[in-house]
């Protein structure tokens, strides 16, 4: 029995998709290093490069609400299979492109299917099966997988293409989705039930409830946007996190290394330094989950996005041919940054829409890529039109600021009143009246 808790098969599975969930965030985030080999090929404008970045980060956000739907209907390793070969399948037939509209069919919709089936549904689903102990930490990991993901993908892409082409980076991405899938078909089971075991850290065995006809989790998922679209806290906190994306994986996600590279720096270089946002963001994201149990979530993310406002302000004063040290600070900065706003954004979502709220969340994020996809193509057009980034930069920064006046305009939900019922009336005789007779005196 100490043997079978300390190697529970829970650890097998989220390790299969921590795995799963690095490669989702490195195949998304190869685009930032094709944009200007495959501008240099084809002689595609910026703009029409970016607009397939966009359609993929639109696709992603919202497909990750519908992901659980299907993980209920045809379960968890079905799906991620299926999602890992669309990603092989979008990268791989780019290296026969011939036309604009081709990339946004692969890049954009393939690939952008495929790594929005392994986003945060992914993770909630993962960790709401496999864990009860651990389970926040498990979740604060799965998260941060994500920007490792950058880590490991983007300095061997960029010294791929600098050393071969950009067409041997895709391939690389197309291969590396299909080694994957092996550890995905082995070690990622579906509930620990089907072991006839426990979850880890719970204490009996729960056999989850066959999905069949009637109201499916698609079906939850829209009624939960409409009774959140009611209420100003979700356009409080959709609007901040819309500008989240567009600040992260639209603007510097995306347009970093060419914005470097516009200034001399090397793209082996750029890619070098996007890859330690990625290192950080693992610190920032684990330091933010600490603080968002101790400290009011309004106030964290109005400091988050303020200081990241001001950040992107300056960061046009600090591109040169010769990275210096204040382009590392705002690196380190900003890559403690980069992700901090999800934890105390769910825990909103959970404190105004209760139950509902881990779903609720699901439309958030998709808020947030729709964010994203707007900033990658709207500074895509702004290089071509301007011939520079700064623009981009500066209406960035300020649009943080405002989403730090967003997150400042939430209220504190006020828990609900508990009904004061007053007792009833305890009805009792009246005292019986006594009358003195002559004889009693």
């Amino acid at each position: 029995m100490k043997s079978s808790r300390l190697f529970h098969p829970a650890w097998a599975v989220a390790a299969v998709a921590f795995v799963a969930l690095v490669g989702a965030a490195g195949f998304r985030a190869t685009p930032s290093v094709l944009l200007h080999p495959l501008h240099e090929e084809f002689g595609w404008p910026l703009a029409t490069i970016s607009t397939a970045v966009s359609v993929n980060l639109i696709l992603y956000g919202l497909t990750a609400p519908f992901a659980a739907a299907l993980m209920e209907r045809f379960g968890i390793r079905r799906v991620v299979v299926a999602a890992l070969l669309l990603v092989s399948a979008g990268s791989g037939l780019t290296v026969f492109m011939t036309a604009s509209w081709q990339l946004l069919a692969t890049w954009g919709v393939l690939v952008g299917l495929g790594t929005g089936s392994m986003a945060l549904a992914f993770v909630a689903t993962v960790t709401g099966r496999w864990f009860v102990k651990r389970r926040g930490l498990v979740t604060g990991v799965l998260t941060a997988g994500g920007a490792a993901g950058q880590l490991v993908f983007l300095p061997v892409l960029a010294n791929l293409v600098q050393a071969y082409d950009w067409k041997v980076a895709a391939l690389v991405v197309a291969g590396a989705a299909l080694l994957v899938v092996p550890l995905v078909v082995i070690f990622l089971r579906e509930h620990p039930a089907d072991l006839g075991m426990p979850a880890y850290g719970g204490t009996e065995v729960i056999r989850p409830q066959p999905v069949t006809g009637g109201p499916n989790a698609a079906a939850r998922a829209l009624s939960g946007l409409r009774m959140a679209a009611r209420t100003r806290p979700f356009w409080l906190l959709a609007g901040g996190f819309a500008i989240c994306g567009a600040t992260t994986n639209g603007l510097v996600g995306t347009h970093f290394i060419p914005a470097a590279h516009d200034h001399g720096v090397a793209e082996t270089t750029a890619a070098g330094l996007l890859a330690l946002v990625g290192l950080f963001d693992i610190v920032g994201t684990i330091a933010s989950g600490w603080l968002t149990d101790r400290v009011d979530s309004r106030l964290l993310l109005g400091a988050y996005y303020a200081l990241r406002g001001l950040s992107l302000l300056v960061l046009p004063s600090l591109f040169a041919d010769v990275t210096g040290p204040t382009m590392l600070v705002f690196i380190v900065f900003y890559g403690l940054d980069w992700v901090a706003t999800v934890p105390p954004t769910a825990v909103l979502c959970r404190e105004y829409f209760g139950d509902r709220g881990p779903v609720v969340f699901g439309w958030v994020f998709a808020s947030h890529q729709i964010g994203a996809a707007v900033a990658a193509a709207g500074a895509g057009l702004i290089r071509d039109r301007l011939g520079e980034y700064n623009l981009a930069w500066y209406i960035a920064g300020g649009l943080a600021i405002g989403a730090a006046a967003f997150s400042l305009m939430l209220r504190r939900r006020e828990p609900e009143p508990v009904p004061v019922v007053e007792p009833e009336p305890v009805v009792t005789a009246a005292p019986r009246a006594w009358r003195l007779r002559p004889s009693d005196g």
